[in-house]
């Protein structure tokens, strides 16, 4: 029975809002911008902190002063009264959260590296939403960004997530064997959404056991 879908996504591909549809269509919870929210509260440091650091490798001038306040006794010291929120910090935390909401299950994850911490749990459908570059621009121009700026964001996002992954995980992103469903987005969100409710159905249906069954019309698309 699928408990869990998780939606890792090309920056500008319309990623979080085809994972708020999914939520509200389904009933479940949507872990997005909650997601940091939760990260932030048991690092107790500032939601921006994880935000800015969350799926990047850190500079390597902040990896240097991590390297001297961990080394050091002053840093022994200090580090707990300052909250580091460093990449490898935040990845340990980020880790444990995605998990813990995962077990709750009735969730859409969306991004931080869920697909891949979640790799191994038979409840959990991975679904990775792309577009052509041409239309991941018209979306952030749509959102106020110049073509210029949406431009260097859809390179550079992308890159630090490819980084991140490349680092974590040893795969090159987005490491496509391991999700169920890869989508562009350029069809709409909202034949996106209804292809992935149909694609959840059918990947119940394909189960052994009665609990397929009721699984497969409690997530029927109506």
């Amino acid at each position: 029975m699928i408990r869990v879908i998780t939606i890792e996504r090309e920056y500008g591909s319309g990623g979080a809002e085809i994972a708020k549809k999914v939520a509200d269509r389904l009933g479940w919870k949507l872990w997005d911008q909650l997601l940091t929210n939760e990260i932030a509260r048991v690092m107790e440091c500032d939601c921006r902190v994880v935000e800015e650091r969350a799926e990047k490798k850190d500079p390597l001038a902040y990896r240097l002063f991590r390297a001297f306040m961990r080394g050091s006794f002053e840093g022994s010291l200090n580090a707990p009264r300052m909250k580091v929120a460093d990449a490898d910090c935040i990845r340990e935390v980020t880790e444990r959260v995605v998990k813990a909401v995962a077990d709750r299950g009735r969730c859409v994850i969306v991004g931080r590296g869920s697909a891949y911490y979640l790799q191994n749990r038979p409840d959990a459908f991975h679904l990775f939403v792309y577009a052509p570059v041409e239309e991941k621009v018209r979306r952030l121009q749509a959102e106020g960004k110049s073509a210029h700026e949406a431009a260097q964001l859809i390179e550079t996002v992308d890159r630090d997530r490819a980084a991140f992954i490349k680092q974590y995980f040893a795969v090159e992103w987005p490491d496509r064997q391991r999700f169920d469903l890869m989508i562009n987005s350029t069809i709409g969100v909202d034949a996106v959404v209804e292809t992935i409710l149909d694609s959840v159905n059918r990947l119940e249906m394909r189960k052994p056991g009665p609990a397929s069954a009721s699984a497969a019309q409690k997530h029927a698309v109506t």
